[in-house]
């Protein structure tokens, strides 16, 4: 069992750069045509900040870290028994090409159901931008699976 000592733990930030090639393949990859987000290849004339990033992206940034894994494995949490739960996506400002962005990752809940043969690891994550707006908030949950792989 995951100690519930673990809420409240904060992970040291990741910071990364939104470069528009890296999402430009991003859009390629999900199938993204919408001129919203496509835009520039229309307008190269286009400003940086005319050309945002859609809302999923910033879990594609997230994962950037030099160990994505570790704000789970840091509390105990097997990777080999972890199912992807749940994301949610909370924007206050926009995110563009260009931009900077912090995330503060930290363990915003630990609970279990079915018994415990379930895990759930809620984690918060506060972005910011490079004049330390706050842009966004992730939330995932992950959940670990007990008993045998």
């Amino acid at each position: 069992m995951i100690n519930k000592e673990f809420i409240g733990t904060t992970f040291a930030p990741h910071t990364v750069t939104v470069e528009a090639g890296r999402l430009q393949f991003f859009l390629k990859a999900i199938g993204e045509t919408r001129p919203a987000y496509t835009r520039r290849e229309v307008n190269p004339e286009a400003h940086y900040d005319d050309f945002p990033v859609p809302p999923t992206y910033l879990f594609c940034l997230e994962m950037e870290r030099p160990d994505p894994f570790l704000h789970l494995t840091a509390i105990g949490v097997d990777i080999a028994r972890v199912l992807h739960g749940e994301m949610s996506f909370d924007y206050f400002l926009p995110v563009s090409v260009g931009d900077t962005l912090t995330f503060n990752a930290s363990v915003a809940d630990i609970y279990v159901k079915k018994g415990g043969a379930l895990e759930f690891i809620v984690i918060d994550n506060r972005v910011t931008n490079q004049h330390n707006e706050h842009v966004a908030d992730l939330k995932s949950t992950v959940i670990q699976r007990n008993g045998t792989p």
